[in-house]
């Protein structure tokens, strides 16, 4: 039996913060706010005598005391969740919150999000997407889709996509470009990773020709601008094959240049939870 000093409600807000390790993501999934169970959390510190979180600045992390009391409340609730479970027609579902690069998510993630519910419908994904740059302590997020060489500090990483680059552009420009050479005539629509365009054009034997044009935060936001006709980009074919297919964006070139890989990222310092570990599996079962 709880010990009457010891509200249910503190416990169930350390649990949720030592579970995240980030009491933004515990307050969401308790849905009360931050200061609310920042102060549930050190009143039940008061009340034991002990510090269960370093306070950092950004994040949290467990004292030893408090890596001791997690796992037993843990599976304290788990238990009683599954025991609700069988009165109540089916399992509590799960929260895997993700942070994706714009890119992927069209791209790729959105026309197969339909398959992993069917597959897995007691993890419930909750999605933020971004511009490659991405804090993932800081934002509360359990896992995070990027693009890059996969070596970010204190981070595991899964490679899940090839993704080789290449010129795309509308129609009306694309029956402008007989050879590489004369993109020098286009806008070359850029992004802020500057070294593309010139790798590009030296993978594909070009001198003298340098890269001038719009540079934009994101490969979504470049790609529109190529769509509308207002230059040429450098594009990973994977992200935009329904363009092509459409005919809305053609490939006047066949050079392709590799820049990197999407890859699946989650913090060394927490432990890979079961929601989190089965999202992996079905990423990498996709095949790609």
């Amino acid at each position: 039996m709880l010990h009457p000093t010891l509200p249910l409600n503190a416990l169930r807000a350390f649990e949720a913060a030592a579970r995240h390790q980030n009491f933004t993501r515990a307050a969401l999934e308790l849905c009360v706010s931050q200061a609310a169970l920042s102060h549930q959390i050190r009143g039940l510190e008061d009340r034991l005598g002990i510090r269960l979180f370093h306070r950092l600045p950004r994040g949290v992390a467990l004292t030893d005391e408090g890596a001791a009391l997690y796992p037993v409340l843990n599976e304290a609730f788990e238990r009683i969740s599954a025991s609700i479970a069988r009165y109540t027609g089916g399992p509590a579902r799960e929260v895997l919150t993700l942070g994706v690069v714009g890119t992927f998510a069209t791209g790729w993630l959105l026309p197969r999000l339909g398959a992993f519910e069917a597959a897995h419908p007691d993890i419930e994904l909750r999605l933020q997407t971004h511009n490659n740059r991405i804090d993932l302590a800081g934002e509360g997020l359990d896992l995070a889709i990027r693009f890059g060489d996969g070596d970010w500090q204190g981070q595991a990483c899964t490679a899940i996509l090839d993704a080789p680059f290449a010129p795309l552009c509308a129609p009306a420009l694309a029956r402008r470009l007989k050879q590489p050479r004369d993109l020098g005539t286009l806008p070359l629509l850029r992004s802020y990773r500057s070294d593309e365009w010139p790798r590009w054009l030296q993978a594909a034997g070009v001198s003298g020709v340098e890269a001038r044009g719009p540079v934009f935060d994101s490969s979504l936001t470049v790609a529109m601008a190529a769509v509308g006709g207002a230059g040429v980009a450098l594009l990973p074919l994977r992200m935009f094959e329904q363009e092509l297919a459409e005919g809305r964006l053609l490939q006047p070139f066949s050079t392709t240049l590799e820049l990197g890989r999407y890859w699946l990222t989650r913090l060394r310092s927490r432990a890979e939870r079961e929601p989190a570990k089965r999202f992996r599996e079905w990423l990498q079962a996709q095949g790609t």
